[in-house]
């Protein structure tokens, strides 16, 4: 194999490496009255727990079917067209903010990137320049997820999932997101209750 072949495939592994490494960790936070760690399943009808509006559709689907994708693997079953009658309701919300660099919060629809302005724009004698350009600001996003019985309303099991990714960056990115904050939020489920865990 040629030198240059060799330095390609290092330079590829550095890049994947990179890549898993800047993957950030996320919060998880679950809520339950199981004492011995067992939460009945069954039948579960996915919903949004909110008014989704038209721009978040897309994006909104990609988290239910990241969610519908963990209670299947943890033991609830899709009802199909049943939906209506399903024993339990997983009632499913997408929040999100930026992070400026400053730490200031604001929210942001799903889906909307990139930034306006201009930065150092201002160029003239004597005035540095940062060729390094303008801290990225980071998006916050949060997964809530509340299952209740469908026969008495009562809530079972409930828990929330959130990350704090560069602006750009595949974790920001609701397929990516998505995938890992619902996974994070159904690992060992039901979960200890009432206490927040770092999920790497």
């Amino acid at each position: 194999m040629t030198r240059k072949k060799l330095l390609g495939i290092a330079i590829l592994s550095l890049a994947t490496s990179a890549c898993v490494a800047s993957t950030p960790p996320v919060d998880v936070t679950r809520f339950h009255a199981a004492q011995d760690a067992q939460i009945a399943t069954g039948t579960v009808a996915i919903i949004s727990s909110s008014d989704v509006s038209e721009g978040r559709v897309l994006e909104q689907s990609t988290y239910e079917a990241a969610v519908r994708r963990e209670l299947q693997r943890v033991g609830y079953s899709d009802p199909g067209t049943d939906a209506a009658n399903g024993e339990y309701v997983a009632r499913v919300s997408v929040e999100q903010s930026r992070i400026s660099a400053g730490g200031r919060r604001s929210p942001v629809s799903v889906g909307v990137g990139g930034s306006t302005g201009s930065y150092g724009s201002g160029v003239g004698l004597g005035i540095g320049i940062n060729l390094s350009g303008k801290p990225k600001d980071k998006i916050a996003t949060e997964l809530s997820v509340r299952i209740t019985r469908r026969a008495d309303g009562e809530t079972i099991w409930e828990g929330r999932s959130s990350v704090e990714a560069k602006e750009g960056s595949p974790a920001s990115q609701p397929g990516l997101a998505a995938s890992k904050l619902a996974e994070a939020l159904f690992r060992d489920f039901p979960g200890e209750s009432g206490t927040t865990i770092r999920v790497p």
